[in-house]
């Protein structure tokens, strides 16, 4: 983070309650707080070529994959979480870049789909959690993906368990409002081709989007650009109808290049990496936030590996699109 913007924090933290409890679109800009995004030099695909040099590969995944501003991605596996996303944060800010962090934590996640299944063993453990992630943090500029399939992946949960993870989310949203206000946090929309545009409205609103800086799209998936963009306008339309307000949106670009298998999420053959993270292409930002050649889970191409994996060979595959 630029020096001027930490004298403007603080005085910022000097004003009024009523002031500092501003909406979320008047929070501070963290695009204007820093020189760019983040490059994660500890990623999955730049340690496999730090590991690898020899191989044949490493150039084209280092070139095109491993110095590519991209998200990481945070979650049980993460050990303490402030320790984990304050060390992520204030790396990004010791080189005045921005960091995009992902939330994936959520008690029962990805429940219906089950490949990534898992979360946090209850509600307190969560709020606990998300609390400390959002500390971790504090007042260095971020960006925050806010818990992934989590308003998409509902159709085999009960009326109880929603309500719950609606409860969950808004909770978030509060958290980092309150502990990170530097932070623009995009609560997660899913993909043009999972739930209709006025569901998933509804499905957002509930969740707190009202709260939020704005919705994510596509993440993990590999819908085109062009088709997300259709689709958040339809979203934005639906809330300011039901709800009397719209948001900003970010879409991730990383394995889009090719668009989309007919829908095919996991894994699928013959996708292709897209645009690098940029701010505008149709969208607030269109960024990395899946990893290229990580894995969705033991599906398609990714058969016999676990979700999260790097997998070297859809990397390069994924350069060249086939």
């Amino acid at each position: 983070m630029r020096l001027f913007p930490r004298v403007l924090t603080a005085a910022l933290l000097a004003l009024p309650l009523a002031l500092v409890a501003s909406p979320p679109a008047q929070a501070a800009d963290p695009t204007t707080l820093t020189s760019g995004f983040y490059v994660d030099p500890n990623s999955s695909p730049a340690l496999w070529v730090a590991a690898a040099p020899s191989d044949g590969r490493a150039p084209a995944v280092r070139d095109n994959v491993a110095t590519k501003p991209m998200a990481r991605w945070f979650g049980n596996w993460s050990g303490t979480i402030g320790t984990a996303t304050g060390a992520y944060a204030g790396a990004a800010d010791a080189r005045d870049k921005l960091p995009v962090l992902v939330a994936y934590n959520i008690p029962n996640r990805d429940i219906c789909g089950g490949h990534s299944g898992g979360g946090a063993g209850s509600v307190t453990t969560y709020n606990e959690w998300i609390a400390a992630f959002a500390s971790g943090i504090g007042t260095r500029p971020a960006v925050v993906i806010l818990e992934p399939d989590s308003l998409g992946d509902t159709s085999c949960m009960t009326a109880a368990q929603i309500a719950e993870r609606n409860s969950l989310l808004n909770n978030a949203i509060t958290q980092f409002n309150q502990k990170a206000p530097n932070t623009w946090v995009y609560l997660d929309a899913g993909n043009p081709g999972w739930r209709s545009a006025t569901t998933m409205a509804a499905n957002l609103n509930a969740a707190g989007l009202s709260r939020a800086h704005g919705f994510s799209l596509n993440v993990s998936n590999y819908y085109t650009t062009a088709q997300n963009i259709t689709y958040a306008n339809a979203v934005n339309a639906a809330l300011s109808a039901s709800s009397g307000y719209t948001r900003p949106f970010v879409v991730d670009t990383s394995r889009n290049g090719n668009g989309s298998n007919n829908g095919e999420w996991c894994n699928s053959a013959g996708r292709k990496i897209g645009t690098p993270s940029q701010k505008g292409g149709g969208a607030e930002m269109l960024l990395w936030i899946k990893t290229p050649g990580e894995s969705d889970g033991n599906c398609g191409v990714g058969a016999g590996s676990v979700a999260g994996q790097f997998l070297p060979e859809v990397a390069y595959k994924m350069v060249y699109g086939y």
